[in-house]
């Protein structure tokens, strides 16, 4: 365990409240998004809309008790959330090389900015987002985050030069809604053509081209429908990953891919455990109803463009690394969501060893950090020395630094309302958000 070499595919960053004062043309900077407060607690405003999420589910290292609670300041977080000095502390700790992380206030693909009423206004927002991420965040530390960027979607032509300007700066990465014509509960970029749409084909190009992986994360197009607002949210919670699955059929049955064969989707947050059914399933619709639906796959089955296209992200997922010759261990990728309340932060190592009992060295080392570095054009072997960037070595170095991982009791926030002795329901929950 204290070998291997963790590479998350999936974390998440609360932005810091001065992101933008570096960044911001200064035309613009009056009108940059800042941090205000309300009788919520702190929250960001944009075009004199306030949102008090800026720590959307961020209770790492909180009891389990709090995992519910929405936190509504900065001092309500964990510092690794917001500031990347203290992130390379926990990561250290948790035995974490590297990250992908999304954003948080802008929503996960962007969608806050992409709603935005001034075009010129969000273009602007978008590229000093970019450029903070790029410079100030993954930046910071060489060799231990790989950037994501967020694009103006609106426009395509604004699209292509964005993604043009970020190559040049080493982004092969982009964060993209998993269904870009639905909308979201959190901060979708809803009204967007079909991802099936023309207006697309020349991202899809752009990114088959340059090696730049599509981030598709739950939750930002193909929501988890809550059954009724007297359900218990922990049924919510259990079908929340899998909601993917919807998204991901969408994405295989789609004609494109025979005219990129260098493109690639990344699932993120998703799991793995539903992939083997999901793609019986998709295969046995093809030869059920493949003489009347008209597909146009290129001769080729879902299972097939699946295993070839699209990778997979895990947390804790046992059956799905138990069946990972039906899924293809090539594909597969290790996340660990900090500082969300599914992250299993700081023993992760320990989670994810438990799980790969079954795995061979090599297989190990493809799901921990080989996969990542081939599909996201990642070598942190070119800034690091390997031997420095174990969980052995990474736990080392934060023990030398005294980094503290005792769980921490905070007050304040949003909390669901509930009647003791009852569950918590998606009702409670869902009126909570909306004050998000």
């Amino acid at each position: 365990m204290e070998d291997m070499i963790l590479v998350s595919v999936d974390d998440h960053l609360c932005e810091p409240a001065d992101m933008f004062e570096r960044h911001m043309p200064a035309r613009y900077k009056d009108r940059a998004p800042r941090i205000v407060q309300t009788r919520y607690g702190q929250a960001w405003e944009v075009e004199g809309r306030k949102v008090t999420g800026l720590g959307l589910n961020a209770v790492v290292g909180r009891p389990r008790s709090e995992y519910g609670v929405e936190p509504t300041g900065f001092d309500q977080l964990r510092k690794g959330a917001y500031d990347v000095h203290a992130r390379i502390d926990d990561m250290n700790v948790n035995g974490v090389l590297g990250s992908i992380c999304f954003p948080q206030f802008p929503g996960f693909s962007g969608g806050r900015f992409q709603n935005m009423q001034d075009k010129n206004l969000a273009l602007a927002i978008i590229r000093a987002y970019n450029d903070w991420h790029v410079h100030d965040w993954a930046g910071a530390y060489p060799g231990r985050f790989v950037p994501l960027a967020i694009l103006p979607l609106w426009d395509m032509a604004l699209c292509l030069a964005e993604l043009q300007r970020l190559l040049k700066l080493g982004v092969h990465a982009i964060s993209f809604p998993d269904n870009p014509a639905g909308a979201a509960y959190i901060a979708g970029a809803a009204g967007l053509p079909s991802l099936h749409d023309p207006y697309w084909e020349p991202l899809w190009q752009a990114c088959n081209d340059n090696r730049v992986v599509i981030c598709c994360h739950i939750g930002t197009g193909s929501a988890a429908p809550h059954a009724s607002d007297l359900s218990p949210i922990a049924a919510w919670i259990t079908t929340m990953p899998m909601t993917i699955a919807n998204a991901a059929a969408d994405w295989i049955f789609a004609s494109f891919w025979k005219r990129y064969p260098d493109l690639r989707l990344a699932l993120s947050e998703g799991g793995i455990g539903w992939v083997p059914y999901f793609l019986e399933r998709a295969d046995s619709t093809v030869r059920q109803h493949g003489a009347w639906t008209n597909l146009d796959l290129g001769g080729k089955l879902p299972s097939e463009i699946f295993r070839k296209h699209i990778i997979n992200c895990f947390i804790d997922d046992d059956f799905g690394l138990m069946n990972r010759a039906q899924i293809g261990i090539e594909h597969i990728t290790w996340e660990c969501d900090y500082p969300h309340s599914d992250c299993t932060w700081p023993k992760s190592p320990e989670s994810l060893w438990r799980g790969a009992q079954t795995l061979s060295d090599h297989e190990i080392n493809q799901i921990t950090h080989l996969n990542v570095m081939r599909d996201f054009s990642y070598d942190p072997f070119a800034v690091l020395r390997r031997e420095d960037c174990t969980v052995g070595a990474l736990r080392a170095a934060a023990a030398a630094k005294g980094v503290d991982t005792r769980e921490v009791s905070i007050p304040g926030g949003l909390h669901p309302k509930y009647e003791p002795g009852k569950p918590v329901t998606s009702a409670s929950v869902q009126q909570m958000l909306a004050t998000v």
